[in-house]
C-alpha cells in the first residue's frame, strides 16, 4: 500500500508537525508513504513539493486579497477563513498517480482550491481527510465558535460580511456538490471535533472518526531535569512553568489568562510566587517579558525536536490557556516527557488531560481556576505520580504504533466506526 499525505507545509504549523509525525509512524509500521507539500523546509527524501514559482505566491496573495476586499478592507479576520478559490491541480503529479490512498490534511492558503479537491475526490483513489480544524465541514472558517450554521447551510457569516455577501453560501454549496456521491472518510484528531463534525451537513453520509496525533515516545521521553536546565541556562532553584505558541500574541492562544492567573498567584500564594519562573517559547516571546509578575525566560521559536525535548524536561508543568483548540501537539509532547499539563476545559484538551490524574483541567476562561491548577500541580505531594501518569497516557494513546494501527485500518476500509 502506498499512501500520499498532503499538507500545505512540511514543518511549519501544528497540522504540518502532526502530518510529518504520522508519516514517520506509518513508515515504521510497514506503510510506504510520501508527503506532498507546497512549502518544503527540509531535504527529506520522501517529501515532494510543488515547483516553486511566483505563481504560488500570487495564489496565496490573491485569495487573501479577495477576503480583504469582501470585508471592506479590514484585516480583522484575514486568516480566520479560507475560500479556496485558487490552488494547484496535483492529480497529474507522479506522487499522486502512484498512491493507493490520498490522505489530505491542512491544504489551505492557496495550496488546493475547491476545484482541485473536486478532482481529487473523483479520482478513483481512496480518500481520507484528517481535520485539524473545522474548515472541511464549514463554509469558510477554521473555528466556528458558537455558530452552528454549518449544520444546515453557512450564510451571513460573522467572519465575512461585506461586498460579496453571498460568498460564504456559494463556497458551502460548492463543497456540498463536490462531496456528493464520494466515499470520503473524515478523521478528527479529537473526539470533540469528531462529535461536532458529525452534526454538519457536509459530512452527512460519510464516516467521521477520531484518531489522535502520533508522537515518537522514544524521542519525547523523560530526562534529567537538572541537566536540561543547565543546557538551557535556566535557574535550578525555581519551579518553572512553560507556555508555548507559534505566535505568542495570538488571541486564540489565551496568553492574557496566564497573565491574570500569575497575578492571582502572586497575591494569594506569596510563598510560592517567590520561587516561580515562566518559560515562554515562540514567536515574539520577548514581547511579553514585562507582562508577568514572575521572572520570564523568553525563547524564540525552536524547530529542532531534540532541543524541544530538552526544554520540556527542564520545566515542571506546561500551561496551555488556549481558547480554541483541537488536539494540541504541545500537550502530547509535554505528557510524553512526563510533564503534567494545565489547560482550560475546551476542545480536545479534557480528552488529553485527566483532571488531577495527569494534570489539571480548569474552568473555561476562568483565570482564578487556571491559577488554582498551576498551584495545585506545582505543589501537590503527588507530583511524581502525576508525572508518571502523563507519560503512561502518552504511551497508551499517542505512541506511533497505536496511531499507525488505527490509520492502517482506515486505509484498508476495515475500521471500527465507533473510533
Amino acid at each position: 500500500m502506498k499512501v500520499l499525505l498532503v499538507n500545505t507545509s512540511e514543518r511549519i504549523g501544528g497540522a504540518a508537525i502532526a502530518c510529518n509525525r504520522l508519516m514517520q509512524a506509518l513508515e515504521k509500521n510497514g506503510v510506504v508513504t510520501t508527503m506532498l507539500v507546497r512549502d518544503k523546509q527540509t531535504d527529506q527524501h520522501n517529501v515532494v513539493a510543488l515547483n516553486q514559482s511566483l505563481m504560488l505566491r500570487f495564489k496565496f496573495v490573491y485569495e487573501r486579497l479577495i477576503i480583504f476586499l469582501n470585508n471592506k478592507f479590514s484585516r480583522k479576520n484575514l486568516f480566520q477563513v479560507d475560500i479556496a478559490n485558487v490552488g494547484t491541480d496535483i492529480t497529474s503529479m507522479k506522487a499522486f498517480r502512484d498512491a493507493d490512498v490520498v490522505h489530505l490534511h491542512w491544504v489551505n492558503q492557496g495550496f488546493l482550491s475547491l476545484d482541485d479537491l473536486d478532482k481529487i475526490f473523483h479520482s478513483g483513489k481512496r480518500i481520507v481527510i484528517t481535520m485539524h480544524d473545522q474548515w472541511y465541514f464549514t463554509g469558510v472558517c477554521h473555528y466556528s465558535g458558537t455558530c452552528n450554521k454549518f449544520q444546515s447551510e453557512c450564510c451571513d457569516c460573522e467572519f465575512m460580511h461585506g461586498i460579496f455577501t453571498d460568498m460564504v453560501r456559494k463556497v458551502f454549496r460548492k463543497k456540498q456538490n463536490i462531496l456528493k456521491g464520494t466515499d470520503v472518510t473524515f478523521v478528527s484528531c479529537s473526539r470533540w471535533l469528531r462529535d461536532i463534525a458529525k452534526t454538519g451537513l457536509l459530512t452527512k453520509g460519510h464516516d467521521v472518526l477520531s484518531i489522535p496525533n502520533a508522537i515518537n515516545t522514544d524521542l519525547f521521553s523523560p530526562h534529567d531535569k537538572l541537566e536540561a536546565r543547565q543546557r538551557w541556562n535556566l535557574p535550578v532553584d525555581k519551579k518553572l512553568m512553560l507556555f508555548g505558541s507559534q505566535k505568542i500574541t495570538d488571541e486564540r492562544k489565551g496568553f492574557n489568562y496566564i497573565v491574570e492567573a500569575c497575578e492571582i498567584i502572586r497575591k494569594n500564594n506569596p510563598h510560592l510566587a517567590e520561587n516561580i519562573g515562566v518559560v515562554v517559547l515562540g514567536g515574539k516571546a520577548e514581547v511579553v517579558e514585562t507582562m508577568l509578575p514572575f521572572p520570564v525566560y523568553p525563547i524564540s521559536y525552536v524547530s529542532e525536536q531534540k532541543l524541544i525535548v530538552e526544554l520540556y524536561n527542564a520545566v515542571d508543568i506546561y500551561v496551555t490557556p488556549s481558547l480554541q483548540d483541537n488536539l494540541p501537539n504541545t500537550i502530547v509532547e509535554a505528557m510524553s516527557c512526563g510533564v503534567p499539563c494545565v489547560g482550560f476545559n475546551v476542545g480536545g484538551i479534557p480528552e488529553m488531560i485527566d483532571h488531577q490524574v495527569n494534570g489539571y483541567v480548569a474552568e473555561y476562561r476562568n483565570s482564578e481556576d487556571l491559577a488554582n491548577g498551576m498551584v495545585w500541580t506545582l505543589e501537590t505531594e503527588r507530583y511524581a505520580a502525576i508525572s508518571c501518569a502523563s507519560r503512561e497516557k502518552a504511551l497508551a494513546t499517542y505512541s506511533e504504533a497505536v496511531v499507525a494501527k488505527q490509520y492502517k485500518q482506515v486505509y484498508d476500509n476495515n475500521h471500527n466506526s465507533n473510533i
